[in-house]
């Protein structure tokens, strides 16, 4: 089985690792049971091989003992020395038999003549606790016997050693915890080694008090999951220190540096983790985080704006990088390197190293890790000491009873009910430093870093320093004295990049770049009119003083908007001066009979750094240079003008919808005339279900229609009422109708009686109507800025429509849109962001923006291919939308004059005629109505009413129209004349004068007719008798349930019979019915 072991541990130490809690493995794995274990009996000793053991025989038992008082005894084994180092155990034994042995193993660096110093201190540490004077710490000693194992350990054991060491040294003992003390800083194989013996520790659950010097390079994945108390300071302890240094001296922004050493991934997420919980009272940057594995791949920071390098990394790795950056020139006076723990080591310094330097260290020394011994110790006995003070604890032991043999258990199911009492203690420090506690994650809650600095010593060689501390316990942990800095100098480098130039080449485009003259006398720009730009040529500027040119408009202008603010922001965060050109040839760059014009001409042929305005990023222009992250999205889009329209010719009708006027004409009005008349007929005040009203009664359908329509629309005319109850009653309610439906729609009315704004209204760029111009009649008038990336684009994808719209093409934006206004254009297309701008500057708001956009991109900033200032601006950009300036800046400079509130001004204006047009058009339907109606009622008197006459006595239609009833009766006409007489009676005296004078004259007539009368009787001539009417008898009441003519006319026997014969045709016979109407 012995073979087994070392066979399967030598295949890999993962075997152990992989293997699940609970489980056991077998067939030559390691295999962990209950089974005590024994020290061997065959012991050598010799020299530089002894061990110590304070006890009693090399078998050791759980049985208890009952002491007077604690003792302590030596005694000494051997073990073979090239497996394991000198090892020795310490405990205390007296007489009491109530005693339980408790053993807690101690393994620390290999150290020729250091079992003595080891023991020494485990012994000077127990001896503290039990004189102290605490009382809840002496319960401890009562109940138990406590014992240190110590074992050494050399610096790079192998994993047989390592599992020999758990086996036969601390699980024989029933070990509770273990004490892991190193000061090993090779981050090599003796870190993989502790990282090895943790996670072993860990899978067997004993708890361990750790104080590693190379604690930086553990995995802290593993070791969150391990029962694991790290005493020395953690790497998170160690970022926070280098950061403060940083914070000291206002250095905004660094880089992380690594290599390969282990914990490099974890040193980057605790510097990030950092900056994060800093962010709120300052704020870090980091412009890049390189892993170092070739000299070249520090070409990024040459190429970059850091001047303070974070390094972690071994020492011996730490030369090569640095020999490197010397060599690259980034190791000068005005770059910081801050290095690590792991760097320093124990202080010897490589000729490599620069001056300058800063570092953070804590004291790994022999002597320091003997002093933590006792730290160790404490922390173990105040767990026992709360574990054992838990009355749910009282069936608990602390011994592991846990063996190599293969049976039983393979994990202490106690371990970590022990370790979270380890977690929680609180011991006590000298010198006023606050308590060892320890964090969730096992971590040290407070340290202690010493902040060391590279400077030349007495003898001119370089050598570590310490010149300050810092104290994680305290809010301004950091003191620091004065420091040699990079270059032997003593003032701190700015930590920025020096300033440097760059040419920016731009073409105006509000509200990106915005162009206006500068003050004419001192030839300054305004607060805000920005900056100043040149507009001339250079081989204008040739000899020209600078100064005087400034005041010159022709050459100089000032530059402001949206890209001049950013770059404004760009410069004093970056740190460079510029100078902002405007291109020579005006155009924005495209591909012209094979070469590249405007702006990027300038990039690709080198005569300008950067190119900063609203330059579209599309994939051609890509192909030639570098272009940024966007800083806005835009797209291809279309600006119309709205024009006042005529109101619709039906605007008045338009508050309700076809199928409600349906309802309401159809159905509602004539239910209601249908109805009223019904009540009418049938009501016994009424018509009384007969044909014929009574004789005063006035009402029929056509009157009823009269009567629904003048209540339907409240109109003030003469209306006959029905008699009956019922009939009235439905007469109100159907005013009531009436008035809830006049309610709505007036209420509605307004909405529709005014003047509507039109606009052409396309679908996109892909609108048939402008991709297939033709196809439309009349055709649309539309164009853009030649040269441009829109021209481009619709020249690439819509060959005939951009062929169409060269002749509209506008020079300019400002240009394109007033020809718009103007109406000398239909459309203008155009960069959306740009014409959305338009929209919002025009203040009588009479432009929109129609239809989605087209060919979505952005605008960046264009570099020439392979800059060096890409990644600076690309960081700076997504930093700004980060953190919302871009979005700030957006929405300072694209707001515009165009207001909402503006057009509810315009509400209180006088109306136009346009605005109710409709109205005039319904009088004049109504007029070409009644002249219709006329030429009817000609018609009905010359055609119809003879041959209705003949089959109607004027009952029937009377009760549809009681004026076509009448005119079919004489009876009718002789009402009608009676009416006239009885309320269209002339009471003025002239009237009744004129009536005297015809009844004198009547009577006159009458007396000359006596006289010829008597005269024919003379000559023998008897006349007719013949009644006379007189003034009297027309006036006289007569009945008019029948018909009455009186005649005046003499006696066919008194005259010749031809007088008497009257024509018999239809125009006699017309006249006389005409007559008969009229009397």
């Amino acid at each position: 089985m012995r073979t087994a072991w070392i066979l399967s541990l030598v295949v890999s130490p993962l075997l152990v690792l992989g293997s699940p809690p609970g489980s056991t493995i077998r067939e030559g794995g390691i295999k962990i049971g209950t089974g005590r274990g024994t020290v061997p009996k065959s012991v050598n000793v010799g020299r530089g091989n002894s061990a110590v053991r304070i006890g009693e025989g090399s078998r050791l038992s759980n049985s208890t003992r009952q002491r007077s008082f604690p003792t302590t005894t030596t005694t000494t084994t051997t073990t073979t020395p090239t497996r394991f180092t000198p090892q020795s155990s310490v405990n205390n034994s007296g007489n009491n038999i109530n005693i339980t042995k408790l053993t807690v193993g101690m393994l620390v660096p290999y150290k020729s003549f250091g079992v003595r110093e080891y023991t020494r201190a485990a012994s000077s540490a127990i001896s503290v606790l039990q004189r102290s004077t605490k009382g809840p710490r002496l319960g401890l000693f009562q109940r138990y016997d406590l014992r240190v194992k110590i074992a050494m350990q050399e610096l790079t054991p192998s994993p047989t050693a390592i599992l020999d060491s758990l086996c036969k040294e601390f699980l024989s003992l029933n070990v509770s915890a273990i004490l892991y003390l190193m000061n090993y800083e090779q981050y090599g194989r003796s870190t993989a080694s502790a990282q090895y013996f943790l996670q072993l520790a860990g899978y067997l659950g004993i708890p361990v008090i750790a104080w590693n010097a190379d604690n930086s390079g553990l995995e802290r994945r593993a070791s969150q999951s391990s029962l694991q108390l790290q005493l020395a300071p953690s790497l998170e302890h160690q970022t926070a220190a280098m950061l403060s240094i940083l914070e000291r001296y206002k250095w905004h922004q660094f880089s992380v540096v690594t290599s390969q050493i282990a914990g490099h991934d974890d040193f980057i997420q605790a510097v990030r983790e950092r900056i994060s919980d800093m962010q709120d009272t300052f704020k870090f940057t980091i412009l890049s985080a390189i892993l170092v594995t070739e000299p070249h791949d520090l070409l990024e920071l040459v190429n970059s704006e850091s001047r303070v390098m974070l390094l972690y990394s071994t020492r011996e790795e730490a030369t090569h990088i640095l020999t490197a950056a010397r060599e690259y020139k980034i190791t000068g006076e005005n770059y910081v390197w801050v290095v690590t723990q792991s760097v320093i080591e124990n202080l010897q310094t490589p000729s490599q190293f620069p001056v300058g330097m800063l570092g953070v260290h804590f004291d790994t020394s022999s002597e320091s890790l003997v002093n933590e011994i006792t730290t160790a110790i404490k922390v173990y006995a105040y767990g026992v000491e709360d574990f054992i003070n838990d009355p749910k604890n009282a069936n608990r032991s602390l011994n592991t009873q846990l063996s190599c043999e293969g049976v039983g258990e393979s994990r202490w199911s106690t371990g970590d009910l022990f370790f979270k009492y380890l977690k929680n203690v609180s011991v006590e420090t000298d010198h006023g430093k606050p308590n060892v506690e320890f964090t969730q994650d096992g971590v040290l809650k407070a340290a202690e870093l010493k902040i060391m600095n590279l400077r030349p010593g007495v003898s001119k060689q370089l050598v570590w320093e310490e010149i300050g501390v810092w104290k994680s316990w305290e809010k301004e942990g950091l003191d620091i004295k004065d420091i040699v800095w990079p270059g032997n100098t003593h003032t701190p480098p700015q930590g920025v990049p020096e300033k440097f130039y760059l040419k920016i080449t731009f073409l105006e485009e509000p509200p990106y770049i915005n162009l206006a003259p500068p003050d004419p006398v001192t030839g300054k720009c305004l607060v805000d009119r920005g900056v100043h730009c040149r507009v001339a040529k250079d081989s204008d500027m040739v000899g020209m003083d600078f100064q005087s040119a400034q005041k010159n408009e022709s050459l100089f202008q000032c530059c402001s908007g949206f890209c001049i603010d950013l770059l404004q922001k760009f410069s004093e965060e970056i740190g460079f001066t510029y100078e902002l050109v405007r291109v020579e040839d005006g155009k924005w760059g495209t591909l012209e009979n094979g070469k590249w014009n405007g702006l990027i001409a300038d990039l690709v042929n080198r005569k300008t750094d950067m190119v900063m305005t609203s330059l579209m990023i599309n994939s051609e222009r890509e192909a030639v240079v570098d272009f940024t992250v966007p800083y806005m999205e835009t797209g291809i889009a279309i600006i119309v003008a709205k024009r006042t329209g005529i109101i619709s010719p039906t605007a008045f009708l338009e508050p309700f919808d076809t199928a409600s006027w349906m309802l309401v004409g159809i159905v509602a009005i004539h239910a209601a005339t249908v109805m009223i008349l019904l009540f009418e007929w049938a009501s016994p005040s009424g018509f009384d279900m007969k044909k014929n009203p009574s004789t005063n009664h006035r009402f029929s359908f056509c009157r009823t229609y009269w009567l629904v329509w003048a209540v339907l629309f409240q109109a003030a005319v003469h209306i006959d009422s029905p008699r009956g109850f019922t009939a009235r009653f439905m007469t109100n309610v159907w005013a009531l109708f009436a008035v809830v439906f006049l309610a709505i729609y007036t209420a509605n009315l307004a909405a529709f009686m005014i003047t509507r704004e039109e606009f052409h209204e396309f679908s996109g760029v892909d609108d048939h109507r402008l991709a297939k111009p033709f196809s439309h009649k009349p055709m649309f008038k539309f164009g853009t800025v030649p040269w441009s990336h829109t021209d481009s684009t619709l020249a690439k994808y819509f060959k005939e429509m951009h062929s169409y719209m060269r002749a509209f093409n506008k020079s300019s934006v400002a240009d394109g849109v007033e020809a718009v206004i103007s109406g000398d254009l239909d459309a203008f297309i155009y960069d959306g962001t740009v014409l959305d701008y338009s929209v919002a500057q025009n203040e009588d708001c009479r432009l929109l923006t129609v239809g989605s956009w087209y060919a979505m991109t952005g605008y960046g900033l264009a570099f020439s291919r392979n800059s060096k200032y890409l990644q600076m601006f690309n960081k700076r950009l997504l930093d700004y939308r980060d953190n919302g300036d871009l979005e700030r800046l957006r929405r300072y400079w694209m707001t515009g004059t165009c207001k909402p509130g503006r057009e509810v001004q315009k509400s209180s204006d006088p109306l136009a005629l346009e605005q109710f047009l409709s109205a005039f058009l319904l009088l004049m339907m109504g007029i070409l109505l009644a002249a219709f109606l006329l030429l009817l009622e000609h018609l009905y008197f010359k055609y119809i009413r003879q041959h209705l006459a003949k089959s109607d006595d004027g009952g029937t239609c009377a009760i549809f129209s009681l004026s076509v009833g009448k005119s079919l009766t004489f009876r009718g006409a002789v009402y009608e004349a009676q009416d006239i007489l009885r309320h269209h009676r002339c009471k003025d005296p002239i009237c009744d004068t004129h009536l005297w004078k015809v009844k004198h004259e009547l009577d006159m007539a009458k007396i000359r007719i006596r006289q010829l009368e008597k005269d024919l009787e003379a000559h023998g001539i008897k006349p007719t008798q013949t009644k006379y009417i007189d003034a009297v008898e027309v006036a006289r009441p007569r009945d008019m349930s029948r018909n009455h003519v009186v005649s005046t006319e003499y006696a066919e026997t008194f005259l010749p019979t031809e007088i008497y014969r009257i024509p018999d045709d239809d125009a006699t016979r017309t006249e006389i019915a005409e007559m008969e109407t009229v009397l």
